[in-house]
Formats: structure tokens, C-alpha cells, sequence
């Protein structure tokens, strides 16, 4: 990355960390570009450079968040010694980063919000196809390892980002042990389909 990079990167990242701080308290709809361009001092040609859009600008933070869980997850990962264990971490770390992310309640706004731009669109897409392949990747671990029994990873890997972010929406409102019981539940619930051991039964 050569000078003009690097600085444009580094503009490009203070204007985000400003513009969180009023998505965070204002929430995503009642955040406006007139209110980013008063909190940053930049101007909206120079924001608009940079991000194209309100959406554009959100969804980079969208971005860096999904950075950190994953940075967050690889450093613990580790921890877990079979891929059952990992379903479960995998829960647990979900529903805390939910429950304590200041951007929840504007992320929230976003994706239930209006119809999006073609170019956010597939930026969303690709979001979700990352989250998709993480999915598979663990599964087919499982696999490998001979706990799951050998099935379609890829509807697997579909049906867990399902529970995922239909949990997502239902928990909100409960209270945070509440919430992490039903990902543990839900944890199991989906393991049990996959799992060779029946004990259950």
C-alpha cells in the first residue's frame, strides 16, 4: 500500500469511528449524512468518496465488526476440543457479541430496513457467503473427525446461519441468561440432528 493509500485508508477509518459513535446513539435511520458531515468535519463529496452512500458507510462498519468476531473467535478456538464443543462456543460467543455490541440496535434498523442498492446488495451477499463458508468449514471438521455423520454441509451450513440470525431477532428482547439458554438449546437442537451419538433417544 503506497502513501495515498495508506492516508486515504486512514481518512477512510476516522470518518467511520466518528459516524459510529451517532449510529450508536441515534440509532441507523435517524443518522443522516447532514449529521455524519457535522461530526466528522468533512465535507459530503469527501464522505461520499469514500463510501458512496449512508448504506455503504455502515456496512464497512458491518465489515469491521465481522473482522473482530472472527479475530475473536480464532484466538479462543482453540479452547474447544471437539467440533461439538465448537457448535456450542460458537453459540455462547454469538449471543454475547449480540447482547453487548453497541451496534446491534442500528444493525437491527439496517438489514429490516428499506430496499437496498444493488451494489450494497451483493456487498450483503458476500457478507453472509463468508459466514456460509465459516458454517461449512465447521461442519465438515465434524465430519472429518467422524462426530457428525457424513450429510449435505452446505444445506447444514444454511440451516445454522438460519438459527442464527432468526435467534438473533427473536432474543432481543430477553434477559441476557434467558438468551444464552435458548442459543445453548438451540446449539443442541441442531447437533442432534447431525451428531452419531443418539443418546438423546
Amino acid at each position: 500500500m503506497n502513501k495515498k493509500q495508506l492516508q486515504s485508508e486512514q481518512t477512510k477509518k476516522k470518518l467511520a469511528d466518528a459516524s459510529k459513535a451517532l449510529f450508536v446513539q441515534k440509532g441507523y435511520k435517524a443518522t443522516s449524512i447532514e449529521d455524519i458531515v457535522a461530526a466528522t468535519g468533512s465535507s459530503k463529496g469527501n464522505i461520499y468518496y469514500h463510501f458512496k452512500s449512508k448504506e455503504g458507510l455502515f456496512l464497512y462498519l458491518i465489515d469491521e465488526w465481522d473482522r473482530e468476531w472472527e479475530a475473536s473467535w480464532s484466538a479462543k478456538e482453540h479452547l474447544y476440543r471437539t467440533s461439538t464443543e465448537k457448535i456450542y462456543g460458537l453459540a455462547e460467543q454469538l449471543i454475547m457479541d449480540d447482547l453487548n455490541h453497541p451496534l446491534t440496535k442500528a444493525a437491527d434498523e439496517f438489514f429490516t430496513g428499506e430496499k437496498k442498492e444493488n451494489d450494497i446488495q451483493e456487498r450483503i451477499a458476500v457478507m453472509f457467503e463468508r459466514h456460509i463458508e465459516f458454517n461449512k468449514q465447521l461442519i465438515q471438521e465434524g465430519i472429518d473427525k467422524g462426530e457428525f455423520n457424513q450429510n449435505h454441509v452446505e444445506h447444514l451450513a444454511l440451516i445454522l446461519e438460519s438459527i442464527i440470525i432468526g435467534l438473533s431477532q427473536m432474543s432481543r428482547k430477553l434477559e441476557p441468561d434467558e438468551a444464552l439458554a435458548l442459543y445453548r438449546q438451540a446449539a443442541g437442537v441442531f447437533l442432534y440432528g447431525i451428531a452419531k451419538d443418539k443418546q438423546h433417544n
